[in-house]
């Protein structure tokens, strides 16, 4: 339906944004399909839609942020965004994505779910973005938009979501973590940082973020890992860098989050 190109000069980035957000906000259509190129280190804006948003990453690793947390989306996934949350997102590398647009009373979400894109919805919204010479004709369009509306409730959910603290200390803590991430990290070495006790550390860590210290430990070296790999970056290295003592531990994490082993899992991933 529409293709924007974000890797031109600031100004025009800037124009395009917000066009594109204006289109999103005064189409009429239940269902919107948008194509888009983004140059590493692109921010966008803080922004929200009145629409659910099904953010894909083609090719590329982005960054959406949000006031309660930050969520990856890898090549092969996508972030299902609620209407109305206001959100940013930040390219870790050059990234071709899709977007699609639906109205919240078809297809609705309480919060951010990061969705691995199957092989049959990546080829729906392929069919979608296109230019508009070449979009189907009306029956095959109403036809490719019913099926993938079904398959949107059908993807799996995958845990790259990383929950942030709101506490001013422990979420720097969280944030230098994310820079030099550490697989042996301990409870007691936070908790002495902050002052505090073990059970303390536990309960606080906990109401701030939803989830275990050891939950969020094992998320976030995988969440810090998915950029490095998408580089191109040896296993072994990153691995070794988030704090593994071997390839298998490392892989071992991998496979539970993601489904599949690090040296393949981004190969596979070219929706």
């Amino acid at each position: 339906m529409r293709v924007i190109d974000l890797t031109q000069r600031d100004s025009q980035q800037n124009d395009q944004h917000f066009e594109s957000l204006s289109w999103i906000e005064t189409a009429e259509e239940p269902v919107l399909a948008l194509g888009g190129l983004y140059p590493a280190g692109f921010r966008g804006h803080l922004h929200s839609h009145s629409k659910t948003q099904l953010w894909c990453a083609r090719s590329g690793v982005v960054l959406v942020s949000t006031a309660g947390g930050r969520w990856m989306i890898p090549p092969g996934h996508g972030l299902l965004i609620p209407a109305g949350l206001e959100h940013y997102s930040e390219m870790i590398s050059e990234v071709r994505m899709h977007s699609i647009y639906v109205d919240p009373l078809i297809i609705g979400s309480h919060a951010p779910r990061v969705l691995e894109v199957t092989t049959l919805a990546a080829s729906l919204i392929e069919e979608l973005v296109q230019s508009d010479e070449d979009l189907p004709a009306p029956r095959r369009k109403r036809l490719i938009m019913d099926l993938l509306l079904d398959e949107i409730e059908r993807l799996p959910e995958r845990p790259l979501g990383l929950p942030f603290p709101g506490e001013a200390r422990l979420a720097r803590l969280c944030r230098h973590f994310l820079k030099s991430p550490d697989a042996n990290a301990g409870i007691d070495d936070w908790a002495r940082a902050l002052g505090m006790s073990r059970r303390s550390f536990t309960r606080l860590f906990r109401q701030e973020t939803g989830v275990s210290f050891v939950t969020w430990r094992q998320q976030a070296c995988i969440f810090a890992s998915l950029p490095r790999l998408a580089a191109g970056e040896l296993v072994t290295n990153v691995a070794l860098d988030a704090g593994y003592e071997n390839i298998p531990a490392f892989t071992t994490m991998f496979r539970r989050m993601l489904g599949s082993t690090p040296s393949t899992y981004l190969k596979t991933r070219t929706v």
